[in-house]
Parts: C-alpha cells; structure tokens; sequence
C-alpha cells in the first residue's frame, strides 16, 4: 500500500515515471502513451492516465 502511495505522488508530477514504475520499470506502451498525452496535453492528460493506470486493478 505504501509503494502505491508513493506512486501517486509521483504520478502527479512527473507521471512517466510513475508508469514505468508501476510496470516493473519496463518500457511499456502504457508509458509511451502516457509520455504522449503528458506531452500534448500539458501534463493534466498524462496525470489522469497514470493515475487510472496506477489505480485500477
């Protein structure tokens, strides 16, 4: 519970981090999504996304 504590604080500031964190530090596409939409949208995209990624089970 802590790690994923850890993991949303990170994913509101930098949230391709706390993607390729939460696949296992791995490239993934989840991350090169998210670097997309953190990019063209100004963060907020890219922190929503890492957060449903973050959150869901």
């Amino acid at each position: 519970m802590d790690n994923q504590i850890v993991k949303i604080i990170i994913a509101l500031f930098i949230p391709p981090l706390a993607v390729y964190l939460h696949e296992g530090n791995k490239v993934t596409k989840n991350f090169w999504i998210n670097l997309a939409l953190w990019v063209f949208l100004f963060g907020i995209g890219g922190i929503i996304h890492a957060l449903y990624i973050i959150l869901k089970k």
